[in-house]
């Protein structure tokens, strides 16, 4: 029984690669995703700190409820909107981390060589029984 060390080494560079691959891919999905929600949050901060100073100053209550339901509106919108763009950001991220890993399925080794020794063993084994 011989083992071609330099096939093995082969057979495990392969995964690793796709690993690393995968990992900076999903490093840089997760820092837009990062970079989006602080975007997002800093704007709904602003946006809702506008809307209680304008909220402040109103003098009549049909006036209040106007500006509340003109804001509700808006955040529902921006929200909708937000959840999408974050949904195909999310979705993007699996996609690329994703692609590094299924297109290394294959291994580089072929599975006979390192398979050959394990079934040369089995009838052996089947004798001693």
């Amino acid at each position: 029984m011989s083992v071609n060390f330099p096939d093995i080494k082969a057979f495990g560079t392969a995964p690793f690669e796709a690993f690393t691959a995968a990992t900076a891919s999903s490093t840089k999905g997760l820092q837009a995703i990062a970079a989006e929600t602080t975007d997002y949050s800093k704007k709904s901060l602003e946006k809702s700190r506008a809307h209680f100073e304008k909220l402040i100053g109103v003098k009549k209550v049909d006036e209040a409820l106007q500006l509340q339901s003109d804001f509700a509106k808006s955040a529902y919108e921006d929200f909708v909107a937000q959840a999408t763009k974050m949904g195909e950001l999310y979705s993007s991220l699996a996609k690329e981390a994703f692609k590094p890993v299924t297109s290394s399925a294959k291994p580089s080794v072929p599975a006979e060589s390192w398979k050959a020794p394990v079934a040369a063993k089995a009838p052996a084994a089947a004798e001693q029984n």
